[in-house]
């Protein structure tokens, strides 16, 4: 059993350095856990309502003056000023008295009255998508409307059947199935847990790595290393790991989503067994890439900037079929890509583990695939410090 001792005492000697290191404690620790927190506060309210409006209604008809009460009246609008002409309303935006512009042409009436489409057009601060967004809800709620009104205005005498067929020939309802209010926290939240179990395990054993290649560049020996061969290493190195991030990843995907009342309809089997090869993954892969780590500050700078780009290649906010064939193979290389994909399909669409098992055979490749490389990372790190 002289394996297992060996083992232990990396273990041992690897988690007090883990906790006793402020830098790490950072990555492990702080940001996992404040993060999440932060992100979901900012998204918690889901949709943006009552956006700030102005209009120029060029047209003043009863008509239009109707169009816009209406689009006052909903949720998503609140008019604040009625421009005599779009330089007063472009001010006003300017100023951020508004955020969006609702324009009524002078011939909308007559167009209606001469049975000819008119329109009514929307302009928007678009450094706030959400706001367009939420207006051009509003406003093709109330266009439909006033559109299924004048239907039956062309009917007259007509039954209520007959007006109803002939407002709406192919009846359309809209039911969303898990993200039953379209909110940005439901969408991004799940997939930025994934992503920051991944970029903070990264960059934490990044610095790790970082420190131990210049204690290997001065010649100082890891008295708890000598003696040991390369497997028993690797497994108590990454047993601290997964050990930390078992206890942050219970934070982030059970208490996190409850505690912001986001979709969480998973079964414990089903996410256990997914997690597992998860974090596994991401726990060989931060080895695998430590392997380019020269000191503990380079690391941060060479990988923290690939967030973003991840989260795109992942496909959740744009449609892995239209990424290029190169950048697709290239997300295959991060567990985030299959661990976000398979994490959101589990937890807002309940699905068991069937039903993600392209995702989930994916990461125990990737599992043993950087266990390997991980092996041959700490057999050339250490040198003869090993064996010693």
């Amino acid at each position: 059993m002289k394996w297992l001792r060996n083992t232990i005492e990396v273990w041992a000697y690897e988690m007090k350095c883990a906790l006793l290191d402020e830098g790490v404690i950072v990555f492990f620790i702080i940001v996992p856990f404040l993060y999440p927190l932060l992100y979901a506060y900012l998204y918690n309210y889901e949709n943006v309502r009552e956006v700030p409006t102005v209009v120029v209604d060029n047209c003043n008809s009863p008509t239009s003056r109707e169009f816009l009460r209406r689009a006052d009246a909903t949720a998503d609008i609140m008019i604040v000023g009625h421009c005599a002409d779009m330089e007063e309303a472009k001010e006003m935006i300017h100023q951020r008295e508004a955020y969006c512009l609702v324009y009524i042409p002078k011939e909308f009436d007559k167009d209606i009255a001469e049975h000819r489409q008119t329109t009514v057009q929307l302009y928007s601060d678009m450094s706030g998508i959400l706001y367009y967004k939420a207006v051009l809800s509003g406003c093709t709620e109330v266009s439909l409307d006033m559109n299924k009104e004048i239907k039956a205005s062309l009917l007259p005498g007509g039954t209520d059947e007959q007006i109803s067929a002939f407002q709406y020939p192919i009846e359309y309802k809209y039911v969303p199935m898990f993200n039953t209010q379209s909110g940005f926290a439901t969408f991004l939240i799940p997939a930025i847990l994934m992503l920051i179990i991944q970029q903070t395990m990264v960059l934490g054993v990044g610095m790790m790595a970082g420190e131990e290649r210049e204690k290997v560049r001065k010649h100082i020996a890891e008295p708890h290393i000598i003696g040991k061969n390369p497997i028993e290493v690797l497994i108590g190195k990454s047993t601290v790991i997964f050990t930390i991030y078992v206890i942050v990843a219970v934070y982030l995907v059970c208490i996190v989503p409850p505690l912001f009342n986001l979709v969480h309809i998973w079964r414990w089997q089903t996410l256990l067994a997914f997690m597992v090869p998860f974090i596994a993954a991401c726990v060989f892969f931060s080895i695998s890439l430590s392997s380019i780590a020269y000191d503990r500050e380079s690391f941060i700078i060479m990988f923290v900037f690939l967030s973003v780009p991840l989260l795109f290649a992942s496909g959740i906010s744009w449609p892995s079929s239209n990424i290029p064939i190169f950048w697709k193979g290239f997300s295959w290389l991060f567990p985030s890509t299959f661990g976000i994909n398979g994490f959101v399909r589990i937890t807002e669409m309940g699905a068991t583990l069937e039903d993600v098992q392209h995702e989930l055979g994916a990461l125990w490749i990737q599992t043993f695939a950087y266990m390997a490389i991980s092996y041959m990372v700490y057999k050339r790190t250490y040198g003869k410090q090993l064996w010693a």
